[in-house]
């Protein structure tokens, strides 16, 4: 069954958060989608995720490419899924469908803690998900390291 886990970041950025998370991603054998809502943030993810170590390379690529089908990390604003993800990464409160989420094994939903909007956007997400009947855990790093605060569902 599908899982929704909401990362509440107060203590590391998206652009160090983010690539944690995709390459425990890859090494659990899932192509990714993150989506976004703004071209312009995509793009400077894309580069920062670039300049990462040589040993810490994620392959990866930008929505709107000829190879988009083969990305096992795509990035895009778009709601498709073009390279058949079977998890799905939402920052900067990218809309998160919860029928889509039951296509998925994994969704997780990043979001700053330090932006008011952004913590109340995700508590609406968290009331749809939960509302839904769908399995919700709430990742927070208040404590200095991630730690579990809330689960919800099956």
């Amino acid at each position: 069954m599908s899982e929704v886990y909401f990362y509440h970041m107060t203590r590391t950025p998206l652009e160090e958060t983010l690539p944690v998370l995709l390459a425990r991603s890859l090494q659990a054998g899932w192509r990714v989608v993150v989506r976004g809502t703004d071209a312009q943030r995509l793009t400077w993810l894309d580069d920062r995720l670039w300049q990462g170590r040589e040993e810490d390379f994620l392959p990866h690529g930008l929505s709107g490419g000829p190879h988009d089908a083969n990305q096992p990390i795509l990035l895009t604003t778009d709601t498709a899924v073009p390279n058949g993800a079977s998890a799905l990464i939402s920052v900067d409160g990218a809309q998160v469908d919860t029928e889509e989420v039951a296509g998925l094994d994994r969704v997780m939903i990043l979001f700053d803690g330090n932006d008011p909007d952004a913590v109340a956007h995700a508590r609406g997400q968290w009331k749809a998900v939960t509302g839904a009947g769908l399995p919700a855990k709430y990742w927070s790093q208040e404590s200095g390291s991630w730690e579990m605060k809330a689960q919800s569902g099956a």
